[in-house]
């Protein structure tokens, strides 16, 4: 069969979803311990292999048995990661079609949709959620070069669930930042009238009030401006992952107009 999808540029850096990662670990840890035999697919990992090796070792802290295939559409960027394969790791060659015979208990596809047309992320997310096992993760958003700011979708195979914006809060200055980072089902539904607008509007507003915490460092600003947040908007997680630079809303409070 042949692959579905277009090579992308394939850009990857060593450590660059760390946070995505880790994210991934704490979240859907249970989910992996309860699968039978857990795989994970890093999806379109790039140029290199750094993002695979690095979701195997992630993943592994929360479940031992997990086993990450590598799928990249480039037949080329799948023959140079052969050397890297290793007990657990592998590199097929393919696109969203997923050419595994089962069912992943976790898909993560990072700066891949980014690439393509707004007009295609629907229809790509549910070719891919209807390709998980039951109970499994689809992960899909984009991060900067190396890996200070990231926004992600997470779905499950009934659609989409949540929204997570997470940043090193060092380099941070406001949290609208972050939309420079948005998937594409997102990024250009950052205008007036719009939630996901409305939703780094009341954030950045809520950074400017919690301005008083910053004596007390980044991370105290942070989860005081995503405590506020969190009267108006239905976030779905609390303090532990606050302090991580993290925030998740539920899809549907961010859900584009017409969607």
């Amino acid at each position: 069969m042949r692959p579905i999808g277009t090579a992308t540029r394939g850009t990857t850096h060593p450590n660059r979803l760390r946070r995505m990662d880790r994210w991934i670990a704490a979240t859907h840890g249970p989910a992996l311990r309860r699968a039978d035999a857990p795989v994970a697919v890093d999806l379109g990992y790039g140029a290199a292999p750094w993002t695979a090796v690095e979701l195997l070792e992630r993943l592994r802290t929360a479940e031992p048995r997990t086993v990450v295939v590598g799928v990249e559409i480039s037949p080329e960027r799948v023959a140079a990661a052969q050397p890297y394969a290793r007990e657990g790791l592998t590199f097929r060659h393919g696109g969203f079609e997923i050419p595994l015979p089962e069912r992943p208990s976790l898909i993560r596809a990072a700066n891949v949709l980014r690439q393509y047309d707004e007009g295609g992320v629907a229809a790509v997310w549910q070719r891919l959620c209807e390709r998980l096992a039951p109970g499994g993760l689809l992960v899909e958003g984009t991060c900067d070069e190396i890996g200070r700011r990231h926004v992600w979708v997470a779905l499950g195979p009934e659609g989409p669930r949540t929204v997570t914006f997470a940043t090193r809060l060092g380099s941070l200055d406001r949290p609208s930042d972050l939309a420079e980072r948005l998937p594409k089902a997102l990024i250009h539904r950052n205008v007036p009238g719009e939630r996901v607008h409305a939703f780094l509007r009341d954030f950045d507003r809520a950074w400017a009030a919690a301005a008083p915490y910053a004596s007390l460092g980044a991370r105290q600003r942070w989860i005081a401006a995503v405590r506020a947040l969190s009267g108006d908007w239905p976030l779905s997680d609390g303090v532990r992952r606050w302090r991580q630079g993290e925030v998740t809303v539920a899809w549907e409070a961010l859900e584009p107009q017409g969607w």
